[in-house]
C-alpha cells in the first residue's frame, strides 16, 4: 500500500471514529441523562457499560482527531480504547455468567465496538509514520 494509499485510509477511520464517538455520546447520553421512558426504551442495559461506553465516546472523538491530524499519540489511544473495550466486554460476560440481566443488543454492540477499535488501531499503527522527520529550509 502506498504512502497516499495509507494516509487515505487513516483520513477515513477518523472521520469513522469521531462519528462513532458522537453517536456513542448521544445515545449514552439520552439513556443517561434522559427521562424515565428514555431509560425503560434502552431495556435491561448494564450500568457500568453504558457509563463506560459513554465515557469512551469522548476518547473516541479525541482518537479521531488526533488520526485526523496523523499524531502517533493517537494510535496509542486507539489501541488503550479496545484494549479497555475489550475488558469491559470480558467484565460484561462475567455479568451474564453471574445470571444477571442484560439485552442481546449490548452483546451486539460491543462485539462491534471491540472489533471497530482493534480494526483502527491496526490501522493507524500501520498508517501513521513512526516518526515525524523535520527538514530544514
Amino acid at each position: 500500500m502506498s504512502k497516499q494509499q495509507r494516509g487515505f485510509c487513516v483520513r477515513v477511520i477518523s472521520l469513522a471514529a469521531v462519528g462513532f464517538g458522537l453517536l456513542t455520546i448521544r445515545e449514552g447520553g439520552t439513556i443517561l441523562f434522559g427521562d424515565a421512558a428514555a431509560r425503560a426504551a434502552a431495556g435491561a442495559y448494564v450500568p457500568f457499560v453504558l457509563w463506560f461506553n459513554f465515557a469512551a465516546g469522548f476518547a473516541y472523538v479525541a482518537a479521531g482527531a488526533g488520526l485526523w491530524l496523523q499524531q502517533r499519540w493517537a494510535v496509542r489511544l486507539a489501541a488503550a480504547i479496545a484494549l479497555a473495550t475489550a475488558i469491559t466486554f470480558a467484565a460484561f460476560g462475567a455479568h451474564v455468567a453471574s445470571g444477571g440481566a442484560y439485552e442481546l443488543r449490548t452483546v451486539i454492540a460491543m462485539s462491534v465496538r471491540t472489533l471497530v477499535w482493534a480494526a483502527i488501531a491496526a490501522i493507524a499503527w500501520r498508517g501513521l509514520p513512526r516518526t515525524h522527520r523535520h527538514h530544514s529550509a
